[in-house]
């Protein structure tokens, strides 16, 4: 484990943290931090860092309550850059964003992963637009009571293909599954982060009998 003395910082005793959600693997914010505000960072287990334009310690979610809960820090491998992984209680940015990174400077050809949230949001905006032609759609004006049927008949057919034995088949009805119940999640307005702290929440270890709520 590495010690604050082990660290470089630049000739103005400070050291860049890049801040990332640890549940989505986003980044959310680039700041600096000092000796004084490191220490306090892993004392606290919350970030504190060292504000540039004011000169003084700022830690974060003093005023405006979007604390974010320190995962770990990790250092390059040249020890003069962190990296801060937390769990937030809100936005990142001052301008109330997710992330302090918005601004697409340029977009390659490589496709980009899957990621349910990404899945997530093309379906937040099928809903929004409407676009003719599209299953989403459909679904979307149908309404509740479609919607709900199509996961009552995913689920019908994951057991069919599990009690099958056939495992392709059975992936490939779990997908179908998971996608429906995220246009039910989209319909109710239940985000992927919701269902992710429900699932956090019973995921609680017992020190004294060593039993999980839920395995």
């Amino acid at each position: 484990m590495l010690k604050i003395d082990d660290l470089k910082w630049n000739a103005h005793g400070l050291i860049p943290a890049i801040v990332v959600d640890a549940a989505s693997g986003d980044v959310l914010t680039l700041a600096y931090m000092n000796r004084e505000s490191l220490a306090i960072s892993m004392e606290e287990g919350r970030t504190c860092f060292w504000s540039r334009s004011r000169q003084e310690l700022w830690r974060k979610g003093e005023t405006s309550g979007n604390i974010q809960y320190i995962v770990d820090i990790t250092a390059d491998c040249d020890r003069d850059a962190l990296v801060v992984r937390v769990n937030k209680t809100g936005p990142a940015c001052h301008l109330g964003t997710d992330s302090c990174f918005n601004g697409k400077v340029f977009i390659g050809q490589a496709p980009e992963p899957f990621a349910v949230k990404g899945l997530y949001r093309l379906l937040e905006g099928r809903k929004a637009d409407l676009p003719e032609g599209s299953y989403t759609t459909y679904l979307f004006q149908k309404g509740l009571d479609k919607i709900l049927k199509k996961v009552g008949e995913e689920c019908t057919e994951v057991i069919i293909a599990g009690k099958a034995g056939d495992k392709r088949e059975t992936i490939y009805e779990i997908g179908d599954l998971m996608y429906h119940v995220m246009v039910l999640m989209v319909e109710m307005g239940i985000s992927v982060e919701d269902v992710m702290s429900e699932l956090a929440s019973r995921h609680v270890i017992d020190h004294k009998v060593k039993q999980e709520k839920m395995t």
